[in-house]
């Protein structure tokens, strides 16, 4: 069965599962599913513990079917934790989550918890994974998104009894902090647990947030597509920013930029050839987010705007790899913002003609 993450405490709080199974690439959170699981056993009595990490091909699964088989002489309920760090059990590792599943409901006295990283749709569909999903509760943890960050930090906010000012000062202050935790949900908690030892319950302002909040946000080069695509300058700008600063490659900046400017190019001139926009989408393989942010803004690029940036991302190319090209800055971090925000512009131009 699966369980919308929102949803398991209050499950828990009904009952448990013999079998739990929680698959997804933000470790706080799944950190806080795993913890919530295991209290609730441990308040039903199950307070013996083990754990088995799966790493390498010669793990001895034998020795988990043994431990989901066996209690100590102190305890008569018992945890069985099973961490799978790459997401892959491997053929002999497959035919064992399989067999823990066929006995989990039968196994009143052992509670069985599978760790998995994200898993991509053809994992999630195999046989072990859906004897899992079919014999308990799975429950997929997924990141927080940045437009959902203020309200994420608003709610933690509360949590520890303090909130910001209403209002305009409020929407200022939540998204300054998500701009300084964007993309490392870790450090977002650690640095809203600090405001709660920093200052008493209650309202906080601005300028507490301000000094407080360290400047502790990750970047994915891979999302600088979605914001480059929504047309949002200046975030463009910060992400640009902390990526160089983390010490991001600039050929894979480049190539984000490139591959956007490509596929654009190539579903331009499919429309132009008659084919259906979902067709055009499809072939070059964009769907999600991509294919709706694509949608938005095709409509209102002209073949002329894609080839000039096709040409800019080609001497943008050159000037990564160590060339020089006239009118372009000539060190790679520069040159790379020009192309993102020429790109930028250029979409956030078509959302506005729309």
């Amino acid at each position: 069965m699966q369980l919308p993450a929102t949803q398991l405490q209050g499950h828990l709080q009904k009952g448990l599962c013999p079998l739990y199974t929680l698959h997804g690439d933000e470790p706080l959170l799944v950190q806080e599913a795993a913890d919530a699981i295991r209290a609730a056993a441990r308040a039903r009595g199950h307070t013996e513990r083990t754990v088995h990490t799966v790493a390498g091909a010669h793990f001895d699964w034998g020795a988990v079917l043994a431990a989901g088989q066996s209690l100590s002489l102190f305890a008569d309920r018992q945890i069985v934790e099973i961490r799978v760090p790459s997401g892959k059990p491997g053929k002999d590792g497959s035919a064992a989550l399989q067999q823990l599943a066929q006995a989990a409901p039968g196994n009143e006295g052992t509670l069985t918890l599978v760790l998995l990283p994200r898993l991509d749709k053809a994992t999630r569909t195999g046989a072990w994974f859906g004897a899992l999903d079919g014999a308990g509760v799975s429950v997929q943890i997924d990141p927080v998104e940045r437009a959902a960050l203020p309200q994420w930090i608003a709610q933690r906010l509360a949590a520890q009894g303090q909130r910001v000012k209403p209002g305009e000062e409020g929407q200022r202050t939540l998204a300054f902090f998500a701009d300084r935790v964007e993309g490392n949900l870790l450090a977002a908690h650690q640095e809203i647990a600090k405001l709660g030892l920093l200052h008493p319950a209650g309202e906080l302002d601005f300028g507490q947030v301000e000094v407080a909040v360290l400047n502790v946000a990750r970047y994915d080069v891979f999302k600088l597509s979605e914001v480059i695509l929504g047309g949002r300058r200046e975030r463009v700008q910060r992400m640009l920013d902390g990526l160089r600063a983390e010490g991001e490659a600039e050929v894979l900046v480049h190539y984000a930029l490139a591959e956007d400017i490509r596929a654009l190019k190539r579903v331009k001139d499919a429309l132009g050839e008659g084919r259906p926009l979902p067709v055009a989408l499809r072939e070059q393989r964009v769907w999600g987010l991509r294919e709706r942010l694509f949608e938005r803004v095709l409509p209102r690029l002209t073949d002329m705007q894609l080839a000039n940036l096709l040409h800019a991302a080609h001497q943008v190319d050159g000037i990564v790899k160590g060339l020089r090209s006239p009118g372009w800055p000539q060190e790679p971090w520069p040159a790379l913002h020009r192309l993102a925000q020429s790109l930028c512009a250029a979409c956030g131009g078509a959302q506005a003609a729309r």
